[in-house]
């Protein structure tokens, strides 16, 4: 059996990709999309799941310590500072978490020849693009958040696996679907923004996506999430009329007109190109629609 360690165990993408290690479908996953053309058995992997609670990322010696007790063939790093906003003012910690929590990583995998496999974003980009960022493309970030993770990317050894996802949506997780739902419940409409592009990632999926990391083990940077590239106007509506709302339910409105304006600046365009993990041979990640779909088939 593969050991993998996974931090971070206690969230959206990190409770699906437990479930998925150990032979499962998580809640809103594909019970048949297999990127790798092979099934996960029961009996393929052996996971530690470590919550923040048992592991303190930003604790260098906790760190070793924690990856020599379990010996690890795999380590896959999902703990992250994901509060975009109060990233900016909190940038301190921000990067102790992002930056040098992953670098403790990528240095106690070196030292006891694990891999690593370590989550990172599309926010290391400036939305200046108007095409899929591809993994060789020029980050730039815009914010506290993107830069503390690009700065954990520069942490990593060119063996380490580093995947950038974006716009994570699960249904163990907090986010823009929930709430949408419970608008609608409550006949309450809701406003989202058309100029913001991006292509969102269901946690189930990106949890399948790792499970051909861990087995693959490829050095480099990768991008991973659902496609096409939409707006998060478009994700609002599709999520209103999943949940029985008709199209007006939701209303467009630019970045500028959020309030109270968001402390940080996110890139205008920030959808990942999936071809060079198609190019390897890999199954394309299934369309973001179809996520939705499943999110709300199971999320009752």
């Amino acid at each position: 059996m593969i050991k993998v360690l996974v931090t971070g165990a206690a969230g959206q993408v990190g409770r699906d990709l437990v479930d998925v290690l150990l032979g499962y479908t998580p809640p809103g996953g594909s019970e048949t999309w297999h990127p790798d053309g092979r099934a996960v058995h029961s009996d393929e992997f052996a996971v530690v799941g470590l919550t923040h609670h048992d592991l303190d990322v930003t604790d260098e010696a906790a760190v070793h310590r924690a990856i020599r007790a379990v010996q690890p063939d795999v380590i896959v790093h999902l703990a992250a500072y994901t509060a975009v906003d109060q990233a900016e003012s909190d940038s301190e910690r921000c990067f102790a978490v992002n930056e040098r929590g992953t670098g403790y990583l990528s240095d106690a995998a070196d030292s006891t020849g694990a891999h690593l496999v370590t989550v990172s974003t599309d926010y290391v980009f400036d939305g200046a693009g108007n095409r899929p960022y591809s993994e060789s493309d020029t980050t730039n970030p815009l914010g506290v958040y993107g830069r503390s993770k690009l700065a954990g990317e520069l942490r990593c050894r060119p063996r380490d696996t580093i995947v950038r996802t974006s716009w994570v949506m699960g249904i163990r997780g907090r986010n823009v679907l929930h709430v949408i739902a419970q608008r609608v419940a409550a006949g309450e409409p809701v406003r989202f923004v058309n100029d913001q592009i991006g292509t969102p990632t269901f946690s189930a999926d990106l949890a399948r996506g790792l499970a051909t990391f861990v087995r693959e083990r490829p050095s480099g940077v990768w991008h991973f999430a659902n496609q096409p590239a939409t707006s998060w106007y478009e994700v609002a509506v599709a999520a209103a009329e999943a949940c029985g709302a008709t199209r007006d339910f939701v209303t467009p409105i630019t970045s500028g007109e959020l309030t109270p304006a968001p402390a940080a600046r996110r890139p205008s365009y920030s959808a990942l190109s999936t071809e060079k993990w198609v190019a390897a041979g890999f199954r394309e990640p299934l369309e973001w629609r179809d996520g939705l779909a499943r999110f709300f088939r199971d999320r009752s």
